[in-house]
């Protein structure tokens, strides 16, 4: 793995040494045996998108693993005044150790990882939310103690999260199912490549894609760009919600998860959310292991 660029190019054993160094480097700040595996390395932070949990953890971690971390706004960069995304790959390689970029176009990610010669690791785009669904991953394996063949239920807008859940849950052999509003499908790639595995379904059903799963998760109706659709989008996902009703035939010991913010009494009731806030903050939490994880893998040198 030389980059983080969407978890549909990682095969199984990736993902499972990133959530087995997590664990690890979780245990080990809670044990107070933390260590600095990347003393005196340099991220950085390519900031187009805002956020609260992306920044924050990536730059909290990289402090924890003796590392430094610069943040970078595209309005601070010559990449936001028209610079070719291929220069600023060039140039920023020769001053970091990686990149973590938050961005709208898929396209920018992988041109920074094909021109650069650092490690590039996505922090969102409009395709994928890979760090997220490892922090996911990880919290279920906690809870349930494995992945493999239990339920996932996504309920909501198809978006970059239901499209990296797919993706992270078929590599990890779990069931995955989609509800979401017709027209509002995850990316017609994800589904064609997903389709090829018998236990994925995307359907407007909510109950009949929350039958029997094991986790229940959903995310905000209106994305971070799309604030121009909200009144439309509470129209057309009016229902798509986990309330009593969906957790009712969900099992009983069935987990929710919110990858945050989120909107109570939209996409989540308020009363499943704080029923489930144990699970929910930890998934929280979990970004600053996982995402530690990828930084150790991917930005640890070799003979260490």
């Amino acid at each position: 793995m030389k980059h983080l660029l969407k978890l549909i190019d990682l095969d199984d054993d990736d993902i499972t040494d990133i959530l087995n160094l997590a664990d690890q480097l979780k245990y080990e700040k809670k044990n107070n045996l933390s260590k600095k595996y990347l003393e005196g390395k340099k991220l950085g932070m390519i900031f187009q998108k805002s956020s609260t949990r992306t920044r924050v953890s990536f730059e909290a971690g990289m402090y924890e693993l003796g590392g430094h971390a610069l943040f970078l706004s595209a309005n601070d960069l010559q990449i936001g005044r028209g610079e070719p995304v291929q220069d600023t790959a060039r140039v920023l390689s020769r001053y970091l150790d990686g990149i973590i970029i938050r961005t709208y176009a898929q396209e920018e990610v992988e041109s920074l990882a094909r021109y650069g010669s650092i490690p590039v690791i996505n922090g969102l785009t409009d395709f994928e939310h890979p760090c997220q669904v490892l922090a996911d991953l990880m919290t279920i394996r906690e809870f349930k103690g494995s992945l493999d063949g239990l339920k996932l239920c996504y309920i909501g807008d198809g978006n970059n999260m239901a499209n990296s859940l797919i993706a992270g849950a078929v590599k990890t052999k779990m069931k995955i199912s989609i509800a979401c509003p017709k027209g509002y499908e995850p990316d017609k790639r994800i589904i064609e490549w997903a389709s090829m595995n018998s236990d994925f379904l995307c359907t407007t059903d909510i109950l009949s894609a929350a039958a029997d799963a094991d986790v229940l998760y959903t995310d905000v109706w209106a994305s971070m760009g799309q604030e121009s659709e909200t009144q439309i989008r509470k129209a057309v996902f009016k229902g798509y919600q986990i309330n009593d009703q969906v957790m009712a035939v969900a099992k009983p010991d069935a987990m929710v998860l919110h990858c945050l913010p989120a909107h109570r009494e939209e996409e989540i009731t308020e009363k499943v959310f704080e029923e489930h806030a144990k699970e929910i903050f930890e998934q929280a939490e979990n970004r600053l292991h996982a995402q530690k994880a990828v930084m150790v893998l991917l930005m640890k040198d070799e003979d260490e």
